[in-house]
This record gives structure tokens, sequence and C-alpha cells, in this order.
């Protein structure tokens, strides 16, 4: 495809990076084979290479580049289960969404669960090594690959790991693919680790008056249980979705908790009854927890509309910076602060039960003031968790955004060693140049 307007629409993933350019060409591949055939071109003329599969990642890490070719994955789309084994042969076009029903087809459950579940790819998943509300109990993206496929800078196609539970021969190359954003290869095939199907999940909902007593309730709750989701929203965040969803939560809370258990029936009353004193001695102003799988249903859509429901107030940069859980409070309140210097406007929302928020700074892109003002709190937030001890991306990826960032983050010889992996695998650097590390094309 080479026709500026068709190829317009891979041009961009969702933080909208205002310096994507113009690609050469978009590739859209079928198979593996397609995938070698385009990385090879791409070698022998010197041509850099963006692979890109659904376009809903938040860090710019699948913008175009001038003269580049996009390798887009977004056709190959095909899901294996192997109930046996309980794994799931997947080409990295897929959805989550088509891999949990897949699964659930055979009583099974691929737990990692982006808020955009319903349109982010696998491919995508494994690139960023995404997270989701229930990571808090089950882990991330990489505690489900088990394999991959790999179609490396020359063209080589590589296979990783596969169908089994333990191997420990060779080095853990599987793992260094996870999370690289596309920088050491192209992903054609992932084999996926499921488990059995979820229990019904128990709900509960508290509201707090103060910031302090809602982070507090967190690290009291974490300290004593795993629940299977501990979700967080501010006093920003929770007006936002009340606006759009009209379902009567309380917009004079400063901070909200959505948790979930799924223990079995009488240990989640358990939980739940733990949990809610808990929040109870925070001083919570309102809790309320239900069985009702469609109610308590309700309330997770309403945690994953935050960020849709925030972006009406104006365009967005989004922040995905985690710290230690006993930090959570000074992020949160350091956050603020920032908010306030820069006469901005930040909401949060976190998987608080790993310390991993996502504070969403709103700006008005025609005003250039504030958009400079966006941007400064936008990097004062990121040196805060580094200085917190915490780490600029916990599931969105580095990309091309916070690229500056990672240097600070990672240290001399840390940030060395990823250049002496990249330059080893990928030593044109045609690879998604630009992203996460200063790579040139050569």
């Amino acid at each position: 495809m080479t026709e500026p307007v068709k190829m317009d629409a891979f041009r961009w993933d969702r933080a909208n990076d205002p310096s994507a350019g113009v690609p050469l060409a978009v590739v859209r591949a079928t198979s593996t084979e397609d995938v070698q055939a385009t990385v090879r071109f791409a070698a022998t003329h010197g041509l850099a290479i963006v692979p890109r599969g659904a376009g809903s990642g938040l860090s710019g890490g699948s913008s175009a580049i001038d003269g580049c070719l996009i390798i887009a994955l977004d056709l190959m789309r095909d899901i294996e289960i192997d109930p046996v084994t309980r794994t799931a042969t997947v080409q990295p076009g897929a959805f989550n969404a088509e891999v949990k029903a897949a699964a659930a087809a055979h009583d099974l459950w691929y737990p990692p669960d982006p808020s955009s579940f319903e349109f982010c790819s696998i491919g995508g998943n494994v690139a960023t090594n995404a997270g989701g509300l229930c990571c808090v109990k089950y882990g991330v993206t990489t505690d489900y690959v088990l394999g991959l496929t790999v179609v490396l800078a020359d063209g080589t196609a590589v296979e990783l790991g596969g169908a089994r539970l333990k191997d420990v021969a060779g080095l853990s190359l599987t793992k260094l693919f996870v999370g690289s954003e596309g920088t050491l290869g192209v992903i054609t095939r992932v084999v996926l680790r499921l488990v059995p199907a979820q229990r019904p999940p128990s709900t509960l909902v508290a509201s707090f008056a103060s910031l302090d007593h809602a982070t507090q309730a967190v690290l009291d709750i974490t300290r004593r249980m795993r629940p299977s989701m501990l979700e967080f929203m501010d006093k920003t965040t929770i007006n936002a979705v009340e606006d759009v969803t009209k379902m009567g939560l309380d917009c004079s809370a400063e901070g909200m908790l959505i948790i979930q258990s799924d223990e079995p029936d009488t240990h989640a009353a358990a939980e739940i009854a733990e949990i809610t004193a808990i929040c109870e001695a925070n001083h919570t102003t309102e809790v309320f927890s239900t069985d009702d799988l469609e109610t308590g249903e309700a309330f997770v859509v309403a945690r994953r509309m935050a960020i849709p429901a925030v972006e009406q107030k104006g365009s967005l940069l989004l922040e995905d910076v985690g710290v230690p859980l006993p930090e959570l409070g000074s992020l949160v309140r350091g956050i603020e602060a920032i908010s306030e210097a820069r006469q901005v406007t930040i909401a949060v929302i976190a998987h608080a039960g790993d310390g991993n928020t996502h504070p969403l700074i709103v700006f008005d892109p025609m005003d250039a003031d504030e958009r400079a003002r966006a941007q400064t709190a936008y990097g004062e937030v990121m040196d805060l968790a580094i200085a917190l001890g915490g780490t600029i991306t916990g599931e969105h990826g580095v990309g091309r955004l916070k690229k500056p960032w990672l240097g600070d983050y990672l240290g001399p010889n840390v940030l060395a060693l990823n250049h002496r992996v990249k330059a080893a695998l990928d030593p044109q650097g045609i690879l998604n140049p630009g992203a996460v590390l200063d790579v040139d094309v050569v």
C-alpha cells in the first residue's frame, strides 16, 4: 500500500505522536513469510521498519517515521486453543478479547486485561508487556508468554520456547523480546499460557474524602491479602466518568477504590468483609459490596471508561508511571502538587494494587501556553516517579514519547547494556528506530 490517504491511518497510535512521519509504504502481512520478505527487502535497501498491531498503543511506539516501511500485522488473527496443554497459539493481530473468548469456549481464561482489551492486539500486548486490571493477582503479559516466533533484522525467523511450562535450556530469549517494542524483532506468533476459568467475582466499591485515606487503605489491603482487582480513581476521574455514565458515583469523593475478590464463595465473603473493615478503619465515606455480577461489572466498566471519559475534557498526555507500593501516596500527592503548580488538570487512575498509575494530563491543544505547561508537567511526573524509586512506564512502553527520560531511569551502565543488545540483534538499526533507544539507521 503506497497511497497517502490509505497510509494515513497507519501513521499514529492512540498517543497521537505529533512527530509521526510519512511511510514509504505499508505492508499488510498475512504470514511469517510476508514479514520475512519485507524485512529482507528493508535490510537490503537500508530502510527503517515500524511494526504495528492494532494501533492502540499509548506511547508512540508504532509512530511512522519518514520513508519507513510499516509492517501492519492486523490481518494476522488466527487463534488455536489446545485445552490439553492449556495453551493458545495466536497470531499477533488477534485482539485480546478474541483470545479470551476462544479460551472461554474451553472453560479456560487468559488473564491479562488492559482497559483496551476489546480492541488491542496480542502482538502489541507482548511488545509492551501490557498489564491490566487483574495484574495485582494474576500478573502481566510476560507471565503468560511461553513461546514466540520472531523475525530478526536479517529476515531470519526463530522459534523461541513453546507449549512447555518449564524450560531452562539456553538463555531466556523469549522474555528478551517481551516488552522490546519492535526494536529487536517482529513477533509473528505467540504461545500463551491459559488458566482455568475465573470464578465469579464479588465486588466492593469504597469512596474516601481524603486521598491519604484512600492510598493508606490500598497499603493495608495489600499487606494482608491479594484481591483479584484493586483499582483507584481520583475526584477528577470520578466526575468525568459520572458525566458519561450517570450511574450515581459520589462526585464529592477525593478517591474511590474498586475491588474484587474471586476466591471461592465463603473465602470471598470473608475477604470482602475484611476489606470492608479496612476501608472503614481508613474513614471511608461510603462502602458498598455486591455478589451480583451485572452490578459488579458496571463498576469495572466505569473504571475502564476512565481514559475516554477524561479525554472528553480536552487532549491528553497519558502517563504510565509506577512506584513501590509504600510510595503510592507520595506519588498521588506529588502529582496533585504538580497539577497545581503548572495549572493543568491531571486526572489519576491506577492499578493501585501494584502501584501502577495512569496520570492523564488534560490540555487545550490550541492554547500554546497551556500545551507547554502540560509538557512540563508530563516530565515532572516522570521525574517524581524516578525520585520515588519508581519507573517511567509500567505497561504502556517507552515508545517515542518517553525516550528522553529513559536514561535517567536506567542509569548509564544499564542504558549502555540496552544499546549493546540492540546493536547485536539489529546492527543496521532498522527495527523501529527512534523508539525506546537512539539508534540511527545505517
